[in-house]
């Protein structure tokens, strides 16, 4: 049997004024079955576009630990907490950093969550910055995810967006910046439940 040697995918496509084609939800995932894409490549789906996922650093990692530590101890009961796993939208398969969803995790064994199942999705920024707050927050805002945290580490502080609004502009119409001393608060289906300190996941370098 001859050995086929996977290439890796080139940095960058090209930029190009022609007509792009876009992919289905359905064509990723016929793509993931068939081998077409593995774990091997570091892509996600981004309206209807396959996006490399920025490399992580050790703050970033370190913030997403804090992320998830501070968060999943303040979970009421019918909750749970997933951290860089895939949410189907209509037009993408993102895999936010965190994300609090609804129900218990095996209930996700046959598909990932939905919009209607998940209460929060966080992104941890650095040189993802500019991507979490244009091309993540529109797939967010357009697909009718309530909540959207961007846990900003160049700025040491946390980007709260509420409100999400679809449309052919999709975008979320309440904005609250958490400054490095201030607490957030953990809203799940209109309930504080908990807070959470800005400095507690933006630590100083």
């Amino acid at each position: 049997m001859a050995t086929v040697t996977r290439q890796p995918l080139p940095a960058r496509a090209a930029y190009t004024d022609q007509p792009i084609l876009r992919l289905t939800v359905e064509q990723y995932h016929q793509m993931i079955e068939s081998g077409s894409l593995t774990d091997e490549d570091p892509v996600e789906l981004l309206e209807g576009l396959l996006v490399y996922h920025m490399p992580k650093n050790s703050m970033h990692v370190t913030s997403n630990a804090l992320a998830r530590d501070q968060i999943v101890r303040q979970l009421p009961q019918g909750w749970h907490y997933r951290s860089q796993d895939p949410i189907t939208l209509a037009d993408g398969e993102p895999e936010p950093d965190g994300a609090v969803v609804r129900g218990k995790i095996v209930d996700y064994a046959r598909s990932h969550p939905r919009p209607t199942d998940v209460a929060l999705v966080i992104e941890i920024a650095d040189s993802s910055l500019e991507r979490d707050r244009t091309l993540k927050l529109r797939s967010y805002a357009r697909a009718g995810i309530i909540e959207y945290w961007i846990i900003n580490l160049i700025e040491h502080q946390i980007e709260v967006h509420t409100q999400p609004t679809p449309g052919d502009m999709p975008h979320y119409a309440n904005r609250v910046v958490y400054l490095t001393d201030a607490s957030v608060p953990l809203t799940l289906s209109g309930q504080t439940c908990g807070e959470v300190k800005v400095s507690d996941l933006t630590p100083a370098t």
